[in-house]
C-alpha cells in the first residue's frame, strides 16, 4: 500500500464500464447520451454496493478528474455520497487519493468535499422509532468512531495540503455544522473533540474555532441557570433517597452490611441530572483537556505554547464572556490556564485592571472587569498575597483618586448610573479583603494591620459617593464586620442610615402589585462563584478557595473589637492576632449581619446569597 505523495499521483488501474471508459461516459452525456451515464449514476448510489466496485469506479474518476466540471455537480455529489468510511482500508486510502486529486483539478467542488468530511465529525445517525415518532440521533456505539475520525482528519489535511484556500472556505462549514443543543451527548462532544483536532493542525483557524467553541457553550451556560442545575441535582438525590429507603426493607441486616463492603460507586453518579447541564459538563471537560494538552509537551509546560493559547484565550474572553452578564461556569477556561503559571494569572489581572481604568471603555464593560478582579483575587488559590496586595494597591490609589475629581464637582453624589466603575472598583476590594485579610494579616500582624491602615478604607467608606449603599449586601456586611474588628472603619452608622433611606420599589404583576427589593443596583455578579459541574469540577477544585463556613464562635469574634492588653503585653498582643483598641469604639448597632456571613445549603462555598435582601 502507497501513501502520501506517491499514492496520489500513483496511475490508476483502467477499467472498461458500459462498453467504454468512464472518460468515455463523460464524454458520451455532454453530446446527450445519457443511458450509460444514468447507469453509472445508478450504480454509484446502490446502497448494496461492494468495495470491489468503489474501488474500480474510484481508479476511474481519479485519472478522468478534468472531466469533472461543475457540469457534473450531481455526480460529484453522488460520489461524495458513497459511504467510503466504514468500508475496507482499499476503499478508504482510494477515496483519500481520490478526494486529493478532485480538489486539486477542480476547486468548484472544494466547498462540498469539505462538507462531506466535516459532516463525519458526529457519530452516523442511527433511527429509532417509538409509538410511530421518529427519534433518530448518532448512534453512540460506533466500534470504529475513534479510526473514523483519524481519517476524517486525515482527508481534511489532504485537502487543506493541495488548496491553500481551505481555510476561508471552511470556517463556515464548521459554523454551519455544528450541532443543535438538544442533539446527544456524545454528538456534541465528537463535534467539539474534532474541531478542538483541527486547531493543532490548522493553527491559523485556532482563535476562530475557539471563539466558536465558547459562544456554543455560553449558549448552554445562559440556559441553565445554577439555581435550576441544584434544584435538578436536589431532586434527583431525594428521588434516589426515596429508592434506596424503599429498597433497603427488602433487605436484612446482614445483607445491608455486605452490600456496604462491596459498594461500587455508579458512574450514574458523575452524571449532572439536569440535561443542559449534563452537556455543559461534558464539553468543558473536554475544553479544560484540550488547554493541559496543548500547553503540556511530554508532561513539562511549554511556556511558549502556553503563552500563544492564553493570548488566544484572553481574545475570546474580551470578545465573548466580557459583555455575557451571569454566566457560571463557561468562564473559566481562563481560570484554568491562568493556574499553569503564575505569571498568566498576573498578566490576566493587569488586563482586567486596563480594562477596569480605562474611560474609553463602556461603563458596564468596566463593571464587569472589576467584577473579575474581585472574584479572581478572592477565588484563586494560586496567587500569593504579595500580588494581592499589588491589587489592591491599584485599586484603591486609583478610587482615592476618583474621589479627590470627585468631591468638588457636581456629580458627587451617590449615583450607579454616574460612577459605575467606581463601585465596582470598591465591591471588589471589599470581597477581595474578605476572602484574604487572614493571609494579609498573618506572620507579622502589626506589619499587616499597618498595611490596611493605609489603605484608608475610612475615607472611600465615609466618602460622598456612598459605596456601602450601592455594594451589594453580604459583601457590606462583612466588610463592616471585618473592619470593625481590626479597627480599620466603622460602617455601621452609615449602613443604618442608608437602610432608612432605602425605599422599596412597588411594581404590578399579573398576581396585583408586589413589593421588589432593589438589592443589587450596581447589578454585579462574582464570576468565579463555585464550580458546580461535577466531572469539570475536578480540574479546578484543587486551585480554588472555598468560603470557609463562620462558626458561632467568629460571629462572636466579629462582633467584639480585639482588646488592648496591658502596655507590657502590647507585642504579645499582636502576635495572639489582637490589636489596640480605640478609646470610646461606639458599640455594634442591632444589625443582623449574621444572616448574611453564613452560606446558603444552595451555594455551598460562597458568602452568602449576593442576591439575599439586606435585613432590616
Amino acid at each position: 500500500m502507497l501513501a502520501g505523495d506517491e499514492f496520489i499521483s500513483s496511475p490508476p488501474k483502467k477499467t472498461v464500464r458500459f462498453g467504454g471508459t468512464l472518460t468515455d461516459i463523460l464524454l458520451k452525456y455532454q453530446r446527450g447520451e445519457t443511458t450509460d451515464f444514468e447507469l453509472l449514476k445508478h450504480q454509484l448510489s446502490d446502497p448494496d454496493i461492494k468495495d470491489a466496485q468503489i474501488i474500480n469506479w474510484l481508479h476511474e474518476f481519479r485519472s478522468s478528474v478534468a472531466y469533472l466540471t461543475k457540469d457534473f455537480e450531481q455526480l460529484v455529489s453522488i460520489l461524495l455520497k458513497l459511504p467510503w468510511l466504514r468500508r475496507s482500508r482499499e476503499v478508504v486510502e482510494e477515496y483519500l487519493g481520490f478526494l486529493g486529486n478532485l480538489v486539486s483539478a477542480q476547486t468548484v467542488h472544494l466547498r462540498p468535499c469539505l462538507s462531506m468530511i466535516v459532516s463525519q465529525f458526529v457519530p452516523p445517525r442511527i433511527t429509532i422509532r417509538e409509538d410511530d415518532v421518529d427519534i433518530s440521533d448518532s448512534d453512540d456505539d460506533e466500534e470504529n468512531l475513534s479510526e473514523n475520525f483519524d481519517t476524517c482528519h486525515r482527508a481534511l489535511q489532504t485537502v487543506a495540503k493541495y488548496v491553500p484556500s481551505t481555510l476561508q472556505f471552511l470556517m463556515p462549514i464548521l459554523v454551519e455544522k455544528f450541532p443543535f443543543i438538544n442533539k446527544s451527548e456524545r454528538t456534541l462532544e465528537c463535534y467539539v473533540h474534532n474541531l478542538l483536532r483541527v486547531t493543532v493542525y490548522l493553527p491559523t483557524l485556532r482563535l476562530q474555532i475557539l471563539e466558536l467553541i465558547v459562544e456554543k457553550l455560553l449558549k448552554l451556560d445562559v440556559s441553565t441557570p445554577q439555581q435550576d442545575i441544584e434544584d435538578a441535582e436536589e431532586a434527583a438525590n431525594n428521588s434516589d433517597s426515596e429508592e434506596k429507603s424503599t429498597e433497603e426493607g427488602l433487605f436484612d441486616m446482614e445483607e445491608d452490611e455486605e452490600r456496604k463492603e462491596n459498594k461500587v460507586v455508579s458512574p450514574s453518579s458523575e452524571r449532572m441530572a439536569h440535561p443542559l447541564a449534563e452537556r455543559l459538563d461534558i464539553l468543558m471537560t473536554i475544553l479544560f483537556a484540550y488547554i493541559k494538552d496543548v500547553c503540556h509537551v511530554d508532561g513539562k509546560l511549554d511556556i511558549n505554547k502556553t503563552k500563544d493559547l492564553y493570548r488566544d484565550l484572553v481574545s475570546v474572553f474580551d470578545k465573548l464572556i466580557l459583555p455575557t452578564h451571569a454566566s457560571c461556569h463557561v468562564q473559566y477556561f481562563i481560570f484554568h490556564i491562568c493556574s499553569l503559571k503564575l505569571g498568566l494569572a498576573e498578566a490576566f489581572l493587569d488586563h482586567l485592571w486596563k480594562k477596569l481604568q480605562d474611560p474609553n471603555n463602556p461603563s458596564v464593560i468596566r463593571q464587569t472587569a472589576g467584577s473579575y478582579i474581585g472574584s479572581f483575587l478572592a477565588r484563586a488559590k494560586f496567587i500569593p498575597v504579595v500580588t494581592v496586595k499589588a491589587c489592591l494597591d491599584l485599586l484603591v490609589n486609583w478610587m482615592h483618586k476618583y474621589i479627590d475629581n470627585q468631591d468638588t464637582g457636581a456629580n458627587a453624589y451617590c449615583d450607579v448610573a454616574l460612577h459605575g466603575p467606581f463601585y465596582s472598583a470598591c465591591q471588589a476590594a471589599f470581597y477581595t479583603l474578605i476572602f484574604r485579610h487572614k493571609q494579609l494579616l498573618d506572620g507579622n500582624l502589626r506589619k499587616g494591620l499597618s498595611y490596611l491602615q493605609s489603605l484608608n478604607f475610612e475615607r472611600i467608606v465615609m466618602c460622598q459617593l456612598n459605596p456601602l449603599k450601592i455594594c451589594i449586601p453580604s459583601v457590606v456586611n462583612l466588610f463592616a464586620a471585618i473592619t470593625r474588628k481590626y479597627q480599620l472603619v466603622f460602617c455601621y452608622t452609615i449602613i443604618e442610615r442608608n437602610n432608612r433611606q432605602f425605599i422599596p420599589v412597588v411594581r404590578s404583576g399579573t398576581g396585583g402589585d408586589f413589593v421588589q427589593m432593589c438589592t443589587n443596583p450596581l447589578d454585579s455578579f462574582f464570576p468565579f462563584d463555585p464550580y458546580v459541574l461535577k466531572r469539570s469540577k475536578k480540574t479546578i477544585d484543587p486551585f480554588y478557595q472555598f468560603w470557609e463556613e463562620l462558626s458561632a464562635e467568629d460571629l462572636e469574634n466579629l462582633k467584639k473589637p480585639i482588646k488592648r492588653g496591658t502596655p507590657e503585653d502590647e507585642d504579645d498582643d499582636f502576635l495572639k492576632g489582637e490589636t489596640p483598641q480605640n478609646e470610646g469604639v461606639v458599640e455594634i448597632t442591632p444589625n443582623s449581619y449574621e444572616s448574611n456571613t453564613r452560606s446558603p445549603v444552595s451555594s455551598t462555598g460562597s458568602p452568602s446569597d449576593c442576591h439575599a435582601q439586606y435585613p432590616h
